[in-house]
């Protein structure tokens, strides 16, 4: 597979002020990917129309193709001898209005970039897709490929007869084009960057419905076709649109909404305008699982719906601003989950399982700040990470803590107001959200992007004779080789001990900043059996208990009714764990002595798999033995007491496989273990 032009910074910025694209034509001859011996190359005809502010000035267009048939510009044949698909074609004696036409053989791939061919084990069909970020949408078709330089898109593709097509934009026509075969006509879409067009074919299993005068569709391959689970990915997408549609203030502005599963996906899913891909292996569920996993995907499916907003109709003018393109739909996927679906918990499920990953690559030796520079299309591909996903949306949900929902929600409603259609940067963001809050950001956004690593927020707490606070402060860590202390906005809970729950008294939001911020609002106040900073999870940062509070949570973690509280508290023992203030056996018998009472799902799974990283990696190797004979012994009990077919059951029964080390217990999984009948009461 041809490799492709490694575009920088400097002469995207250059081109970008050169032209204005105002129109692709692409017509693809795909009838090669069934009928073809090898099925090797596809063919595509590109008419690309764009204007040029210094006419007689040159530039090149991306192009990687297997070969090029040929290529004319203005009526004037262009000189190929320089073309190659790294460096793309040199485009000279431009006019100031210029169509070119460019007829190539492409390769189809296998790798997921590009145009993307399967064929199927069960049937023998055959599946296209494409998938073009960061910058391959050169693979397909002859085009500009970079973001700000935006352009209306009309699609053509010749297909065998019984496959259906799906692009950004609804069918306007199709025609017979030979035995056994059809070219499906595309209307003209909206103005969109390279990499979010599209294109789908194959005989695709389609499920068809409509919400809010949007028609939807969703897709998979035929032989997956009992697997579709319709009409929860409707649901989930339905409460998606209602939701953005009320805070965005702007409607979704294509006339149709597709979401396709496909085979051998080397992502999670890609914000296609109106034409999303999703990672079949992930997403479409052929035995039972639990709602961890159906959280996960609708987070997914919000993640790309939200994309819709940030990233399609208003797009990062280069990729210095990925981290905000994914960071926003991180975060807003989780806003929404929370509001409008069944997944009410969603807050605790990001801390969980996707802040958890952001703070593991955060402490990694190739750490780097959210915020980067990309001086070429190399240096993004590194850059698709748990900082970039993770922190960033963490950072945001901190920004909205700063300065609030609802002046940060009318930030981004005059940001889609004043840039739709168009190209923006995080500078254009801030400028909105400074004038919806009154709030300098400026400063803020530079510690918080800019440096690296994460601090630890640690209490100092001193309690009278009479049971009140003389002192309370919090210390703020951060580590030598990045030293930066941030401004952090954080709750703290009180929380009070009865009858074998931990009830919040008073919650205080304050703003920590530099190493000490003494907190004088609680001085006098009756102390409580767990104060837990950050409460409610609004900054990114690890925590840290006192004494007293530590000694309440190890006997009482399951006494928070809120799982967020519960979240901090299981969050802030493997921090300890893997900061080495907390033993291995210490954090398993936290384990096993809180967890089987755990009522979250997300909780249950995420801290099952840090006890068996545990006792894997951090624990005495003499020791470790003794850990996952308690470990499987408490997941066979907990087995055994959970509602038969609950997600509980499956979840705990997946630990007792994974822990299973003694004869006995392998021998339960051999012969397949069923739980004991319960006695009578």
């Amino acid at each position: 597979m041809p490799g492709v032009r490694n575009l920088t910074q400097v002469e995207a910025t250059k081109r970008a002020h050169l032209l204005d694209v105002t129109g692709y034509d692409i017509s693809l001859d795909l009838s090669t990917a069934v009928l073809a011996a090898d099925g090797r190359t596809f063919r595509s005809t590109t008419e690309v129309r764009f204007r040029c502010a210094e006419p007689g000035a040159s530039t090149f267009i991306e192009l990687a193709a297997e070969s090029v048939r040929s290529a004319v510009l203005n009526g004037t044949p262009v000189d190929l001898s320089d073309w190659s698909a790294e460096k793309g074609l040199t485009l000279s004696g431009l006019h100031s209005e210029n169509v070119l036409v460019v007829d190539a053989d492409f390769g189809y791939s296998n790798s997921g970039q590009g145009l993307h061919r399967t064929v199927d084990p069960v049937d023998g069909e055959t599946y296209l897709y494409s998938q073009f970020e960061t910058a391959d949408a050169q693979r397909v078709f002859a085009c500009f490929d970079q973001p700000d330089l935006k352009s209306v898109y009309t699609w053509h593709a010749t297909v065998p007869a019984h496959w259906r097509v799906v692009s950004n934009m609804p069918v306007r026509s199709e025609d017979p084009a030979g035995e056994g075969l059809k070219t499906v006509h595309f209307a003209e879409s909206p103005r969109m960057s390279t990499y979010i067009t599209a294109l789908c074919a194959g005989p695709y299993h389609e499920v068809r419905d409509t919400h809010d005068g949007i028609d939807m569709g969703v897709f998979c391959r035929a032989s997956m076709a009992r697997y579709l689970d319709s009409d929860d990915l409707f649901l989930i997408t339905k409460q998606g649109f209602d939701f953005f549609h009320e805070k965005f203030g702007v409607r979704y502005p294509l006339p149709k909404y597709d979401q396709l599963w496909v085979p051998d996906f080397n992502a999670g899913a890609m914000e296609n305008f109106g034409c999303v891909t999703h990672a079949e292996s992930h997403y479409l569920f052929r035995s039972q699982v639990t709602d961890f996993e159906y959280e996960q995907r609708a987070n997914t499916i919000l993640h790309e719906l939200a994309h819709m907003w940030f990233g399609d109709l208003v797009t990062m003018r280069w990729w210095n601003d990925l981290w905000l393109n994914e960071s926003f739909a991180e975060w807003a996927s989780h806003w929404c989950n929370t509001n409008a679906t069944r997944f009410t918990e969603a807050w605790t499920t990001f801390l969980s399982i996707r802040k958890n990953w952001g703070y593991r690559q955060d402490q990694l030796s190739s750490t780097h700040p959210v915020y980067t520079e990309m001086p070429d299309m190399e240096a993004v591909e590194v850059n698709f990470d748990g900082i970039t996903y993770a922190k960033g949306a963490s950072v945001l949900k901190q920004l909205v803590a700063y300065v609030g929902e609802e002046p940060f929600v009318a930030g981004l409603r005059a940001y889609f107001g004043k840039h739709a259609w168009g190209n923006a940067t995080f500078d254009d963001l801030l400028t909105e959200l400074e004038s919806a809050s009154g709030r300098e950001l400026r400063k803020f956004a530079a510690q918080w992007l800019e440096t690296a690593q994460v601090n630890t927020l640690r209490p100092e707490v001193t309690i009278g004779a009479d049971g009140t606070y003389e002192q309370v402060a919090v210390r703020q860590e951060a580590p030598a080789a990045y030293p930066t202390l941030r401004t952090h906005r954080i709750g703290v809970g009180l929380y009070d001990l009865a009858d074998g729950r931990l009830v919040r008294r008073e919650r205080y939001e304050v703003d920590v900043t530099g190493e000490r911020t003494d907190l004088a609002e609680l001085r006098g106040v009756r102390a409580a059996d767990v104060l837990l900073l950050n409460d409610d999870d609004l900054s990114y940062t690890k925590l840290r208990l006192d004494d007293r509070s530590m000694a309440t949570v190890v006997q009482h973690i399951g006494g928070f009714e809120s799982s967020l509280a519960r979240a901090l508290c299981w969050t802030a023992a493997w921090d300890m764990i893997r900061d080495a203030e907390l033993s291995a056996r210490d954090y398993v018998a936290l384990t096993l002595s809180g967890l089987p009472a755990e009522t979250d799902i997300n909780l249950v799974t995420a801290t099952l798999r840090q006890a068996t990283t545990a006792l894997t990696l951090y624990a005495d190797p003499a020791w470790a033995p003794t850990g996952w004979a308690e470990l499987a012994r408490t997941a066979r009990d907990a087995l055994a007491a959970a509602e038969p077919g609950s997600g509980f059951q499956l979840a705990w029964a997946r630990a007792f496989t994974s822990a299973a080390r003694s004869e006995e217990d392998l021998a339960s999984c051999a012969a397949g273990w069923t739980a004991p009948a319960r006695r009578p009461v």
